[in-house]
């Protein structure tokens, strides 16, 4: 039976189309039990208010009808309001009662109208007496009033059901909303933010226990994270010194093809080792930016040319932004290299205003990378795979975050093409921010 209302109230709920928020949808279910209930209860007051006054009527026609009887019986005729005797309007069922010998009353229902109430009696002689009566006025006055009680007193019941609903659904929601945001926040990497101390209160409840859930399982996942960047790091801060003396051996070995393979394996292995330290520092959230006010046009070009003569470069507005060139060269170089690396020529960098757009005009980016951004050690689909460690767009991304900058990607295709068509290039667009960072992690909106 339980499960059956609770399953009859999410489907009014769902019905009347509140999507709102807890507030109004723990309103609407409050308010709907207090109507099922207030209703049942003013069906069963008024029954037994109805009931009872019908006894009473009944047992004041009885008393009425056995003084008529006596007042019959002495003086021969009748003497008394309402009586009559063999009264053809008799009710069937109350005369097979007086038939048996025995006095007796009867409610008669009139459709629209009040109820009759007749009493019978049998005579000595044979004949039957009854006395034949309605409803009084007063009875069904009170019985008006009491029904108009009831109904005021449901509206009521409904209209503070509903104000309390409000008031319990708010209190929650602003808990629940308060617990949410400061979960984002931790997703965020704000590793100071406790969701517990964000949601406040006195009153200890279940959101309570949800917060220090989400806070418990912020440190231990901060905790793991940690240990794996730490071991990273360590084995990439092992690995720097032997490959740095493999290097220098081989370039002590005598020229030739052999000298060449080693050389060049020995040297991409020295950049993974460097790329790998890199993220490490920068999943560390330690790195901070060297500011310094640069020409962003002029800045982009002249790095451009000394990198790839061969890359276009278009400075549609030129804009005076603080960052740190350093880290903003190295954004732009691994942008630059994964064009060339999983693209097609040509590449092309925009400039305008605070935003550095570089496309290429390969197979796009794979869906993943889209979905997720990019991650460490995976290169994507077949298209863009096969060469590299997925570092570089890795790296590219924690520099922006310490530039306090956003690095976002997407798939060029034709202007109506659907979603599914080949793409026609890559374009990684970098959004500057307007102020200069004061902390890394900070991610602004794009411009509308």
């Amino acid at each position: 039976m339980r499960g059956y209302f609770r399953r009859l109230v999410a489907a009014c709920v769902d019905r009347v189309g509140i999507g709102t928020g807890l507030r109004w949808k723990l309103s609407a279910a409050i308010a709907l039990v207090g109507a099922l209930v207030a209703v049942a209860l003013s069906l069963v007051v008024h029954n037994a208010a109805r009931v009872s006054m019908l006894d009473n009527a009944r047992s004041l026609a009885d008393e009425r009808l056995m003084i008529a009887q006596r007042n019959y019986e002495l003086s021969g005729r009748l003497n008394f309001p309402n009586t009559k005797i063999n009264d053809p309007e008799l009710p069937e069922e109350l005369r097979e009662k007086v038939g048996e010998g025995r006095r007796a009353t009867y409610v008669a229902d009139r459709p629209g109208g009040s109820p009759d109430i007749w009493a019978a009696v049998p005579l000595k002689n044979g004949q039957v007496m009854s006395l034949h009566s309605g409803f009084t006025d007063r009875s069904s006055d009170i019985l008006k009033d009491l029904d108009r009680a009831l109904v005021i007193g449901s509206i009521a019941a409904v209209l503070g059901g509903s104000a309390l609903g409000v008031l319990i659904g708010g209190h929650l929601s602003r808990r629940l909303r308060k617990a949410a945001a400061a979960a984002n926040r931790v997703a965020g990497g704000e590793t100071d933010v406790r969701v517990r101390e964000a949601i406040g209160g006195v009153v200890r409840d279940e959101t309570d226990d949800l917060a220090s859930a989400v806070d418990a399982m912020a440190d231990a996942l901060r905790q793991r994270l940690e240990a794996e960047r730490r071991v990273t790091a360590d084995i990439a801060h092992e690995l720097r010194t032997p490959v740095t003396g493999l290097l220098t051996a081989a370039e002590l070995l005598p020229p030739g093809r052999p000298t060449e393979l080693v050389l060049d394996r020995a040297k991409a292995m020295r950049t993974l080792v460097e790329d790998v330290l890199e993220v490490a520092r920068l999943d560390g959230a330690s790195e901070r930016a060297e500011l310094q006010d640069i020409l962003l046009g002029e800045f982009v070009s002249r790095r451009v040319a000394a990198k790839d003569p061969d890359v276009t470069v278009l400075v549609v507005h030129e804009s005076e932004v603080t960052t740190d060139p350093r880290r903003l060269e190295r954004v732009l170089f691994n942008l630059l290299a994964n064009a060339a690396r999983h693209g097609r020529p040509p590449i092309e960098v925009t400039v305008e205003g605070r935003v550095i757009r570089v496309r290429d005009h390969g197979p796009g980016f794979p869906a993943d990378l889209l979905a997720e951004g990019p991650s460490r050690f995976r290169t994507g689909s077949r298209d863009r795979a096969g060469r590299g460690h997925g570092l570089g767009l890795t790296i590219a991304a924690g520099q922006a975050r310490v530039l306090g900058a956003r690095l976002t990607f997407r798939n060029v295709r034709p202007a109506g093409a659907p979603r599914d068509a080949p793409a026609e290039g890559a374009a990684a667009v970098l959004w500057l921010p307007e102020h200069a960072p004061t902390n890394t992690g900070s991610y602004p909106l794009p411009p509308q």
